[in-house]
């Protein structure tokens, strides 16, 4: 195998003419990598994007073209997958209101240029799912908010529409089975790229702790922080350090590790029901 790419969570190889996507332990906040691994983290994710993707198959095709046929040092951890070529912009849904949306919010009543009402709180439910795109990053540099229209200047406005519809559609299907299983789903950002055949195909992960804001539903309450089963309680400590965001970023205290794991592993077993 060959090593092509090295992001912040998956390493990228080429074996074969396709992808082997592997997903490490390695956790980050602020678009800066941790020092510190999440012990099985990459296994979570990895078997939660499984899970996930099986839900999804009559919205999007994915990339996914075998669990098993990968290396047996990244058994579970590693997709082999359809090569893409990846379409540059990060899409996101957002159903509530948290993260840098609750920012641009609070600064413009506005999310990626939509209009939202008067009055939201931190984790208010939206009147509808809306499309959020940003900037697809380098390692180290921070996406950044853009329009549906620019979506289309960059993309054309086929694609533009097919990659709201698809991200909305995957988000109110991933929403409603965990909501029905005890999670909200409050954002999620998907990945698309274009294989062999010139499909739009859905690639990278999929509404996993990683991607996605999940809260507790019989604890939600707008107007407060919300409990997290993702790395928010990371984020959190982090931002308790005085640290400046920016890289080397400290070591995680080993009771912040667990916490973390415990939540991804818990959020894991309440959407698929199965035992870890």
């Amino acid at each position: 195998m060959k090593l092509i790419h090295s992001g912040k969570v998956r390493d990228v190889y080429e074996d074969r003419g396709d992808i082997i996507l592997v997903a490490s332990d390695r956790v980050s906040v602020y678009d800066v990598i941790l020092p510190t691994p999440i012990p099985d983290k990459g296994k979570v994710l990895t078997q939660l994007s499984l899970w996930w993707f099986e839900q999804l198959t009559d919205i999007v095709p994915n990339h996914v073209i075998s669990a098993t046929d990968v290396p047996a040092e990244f058994e579970g951890r590693a997709v082999r997958c359809k090569a893409l070529k990846m379409v540059q912009v990060e899409c996101i849904a957002r159903g509530y209101l948290a993260g840098l949306g609750l920012k641009e919010y609070e600064r413009d009543q506005a999310v990626s240029g939509i209009a939202l009402p008067e009055g939201l709180l931190e984790g208010s439910q939206l009147p509808e799912p809306i499309f959020t795109p940003t900037t697809k990053a380098q390692l180290g540099e921070h996406d950044e908010f853009i329009t549906f229209a620019d979506v289309v200047k960059q993309e054309g406005e086929g694609v533009a529409e097919d990659l709201k519809k698809i991200t909305l559609d995957v988000y109110k299907r991933g929403a409603e089975i965990a909501r029905a299983r005890g999670v909200v789903i409050a954002d999620t950002k998907l990945e698309f790229g274009w294989d062999a055949e010139g499909v739009l195909t859905l690639g990278d992960e999929v509404l996993t702790s990683d991607s996605s804001r999940f809260w507790p539903l019989d604890e939600w309450q707008p107007g407060r922080t919300q409990f997290a089963f993702d790395k928010q309680f990371v984020r959190d400590w982090a931002a308790g350090t005085g640290w400046d965001k920016k890289a080397p970023a400290p070591e995680v205290p080993q009771h912040v590790v667990d916490v973390t794991r415990a939540r991804y592993i818990e959020a894991y077993e309440k959407i698929t029901g199965r035992s870890w």
